[in-house]
C-alpha cells in the first residue's frame, strides 16, 4: 500500500476513534468538579467542544476514504452511541452534538486506493491541529491530578481514572506525532506495547466499573472485579512476552479471549444502563466509551494474531 495511503487511512481512522475519546473524557471531566472550581468545569467544557470540531472536520474527510474495517469494528461507534449520547443529555442538560454520530453511522469505506495530494495535505493539518489540542488536554488533566493529589481540588473522578486517560491522551498525541514523522505506523514492531496498554486500560475499566455500582449489584460488582484481577495478569503476562519469557503468540491468544469476554459484558451493562436495568452512578455514555475501547483493542488483537 502507497505511503500515503496508509498515512491518510492511519490518521483519520485513528482521529474518528480517540477524538470522540477525548470528547467524552473532557465531558466526564467536567461533570466532576465542585461549584467552586467552576472555571475548570468551563475549561473541560472547551475542550469538549474543541474535539467535537475536531471530530466534526474528520468525519468529512473520512467518507469513501476509511477502511471497511475500520467501520465495522465498533470502535468508532456502537449501535448504542446515539442512545447513550441522548441519555447522557437529558441527565446532564449538557448539549451533546449528536449529529457528528449520525453523520458517522452514514460513513462509507473506502472502495480504492486513489488519494489525492490535497487530502494528504488536509489530513496533515488535521494532524498539527490535534497534536496542539491534545497537548493542551494532557496539561489540564495533569493540572487536575496534582490538585486532587495534593488535596487542593475535590472531584467525583477517582485520581486513577484521570491518570487512566492522561496515558490514553498520552498514547494518542505519540501516535500522531509518530504518522506525522514518519508517515504510517508499523503496529507488528508495536503490538507487545500495545498489549501491555490496553490489558492495564481493561483491567481498570473493569475496577472502575466495580466501584460505580451500586452496593446492591453484588454478582456484576463480582464480574467485573474477576475481569479486573484477570487482566491484571494478562498485563504482567504481556510484560513478561516484552521480556522473551513467554510467547507472543500466547499472550495474543489469551488477550483475545478474556478481551472478546469483556466486550460482551460491557455490551450487556450498556444496554442495562439505558434500559434503567441497573444501579449504579455510571452515565450511560461511560459504558458505550469503555465498550469502544474494548472493540479498538479487539481490533489490534486480530490484527496481531494475523502477521
Amino acid at each position: 500500500m502507497n505511503n500515503s495511503i496508509s498515512f491518510i487511512r492511519q490518521s483519520l481512522e485513528l482521529h474518528l476513534f480517540f477524538a470522540r475519546i477525548m470528547k467524552e473524557h473532557s465531558f466526564f471531566l467536567q461533570l466532576g468538579f465542585t461549584p467552586r472550581d467552576i472555571n475548570f468545569t468551563q475549561r473541560a467544557n472547551d475542550f469538549r467542544m474543541e474535539f467535537d470540531k475536531l471530530l466534526r472536520d474528520v468525519v468529512l474527510l473520512s467518507d469513501g476514504v476509511v477502511s471497511k474495517d475500520a467501520l465495522k469494528s465498533g470502535e468508532i461507534i456502537t449501535p448504542y452511541t446515539l442512545e447513550a449520547e441522548k441519555a447522557s443529555e437529558f441527565f446532564t442538560g449538557i448539549n451533546i452534538p449528536t449529529k457528528i454520530t449520525k453523520a458517522e453511522e452514514r460513513l462509507v469505506g473506502s472502495s480504492n486506493d486513489i488519494i489525492s495530494r490535497s487530502l494528504v495535505d488536509s489530513v496533515s493539518r488535521i494532524n498539527n491541529r490535534a497534536i496542539r489540542l491534545i497537548s493542551g488536554l494532557i496539561e489540564f488533566k495533569a493540572t487536575i491530578l496534582d490538585n486532587v493529589l495534593e488535596c487542593n481540588m475535590f472531584t467525583v473522578n477517582y485520581p486513577l481514572l484521570i491518570d487512566h486517560i492522561m496515558r490514553e491522551a498520552r498514547l494518542y498525541l505519540e501516535m500522531v506525532r509518530r504518522l506525522q514523522r514518519q508517515g504510517f505506523i508499523n503496529l507488528r514492531r508495536d503490538a507487545l506495547e500495545q498489549e501491555v496498554f490496553w490489558n492495564r486500560i481493561m483491567a481498570e475499566h473493569s475496577k472502575f466499573i466495580r466501584g460505580f455500582l451500586d452496593p446492591t449489584e453484588e454478582e456484576l460488582f463480582h464480574i467485573a472485579n474477576a475481569f479486573g484481577h484477570e487482566f491484571d495478569q494478562l498485563t504482567r503476562e504481556a510484560i513478561e512476552a516484552m521480556n522473551s519469557t513467554i510467547p507472543f503468540e500466547e499472550v495474543t491468544e489469551n488477550s483475545l479471549r478474556a478481551t472478546k469476554a469483556i466486550r460482551n459484558f460491557k455490551t450487556q451493562a450498556t444496554e442495562g444502563l439505558l434500559n434503567c436495568n441497573i444501579r449504579s452512578i455510571i452515565i450511560p455514555l461511560l459504558g458505550d466509551h469503555t465498550l469502544r475501547e474494548a472493540n479498538h483493542f479487539l481490533r489490534l488483537l486480530r490484527m496481531f494474531n494475523n502477521y
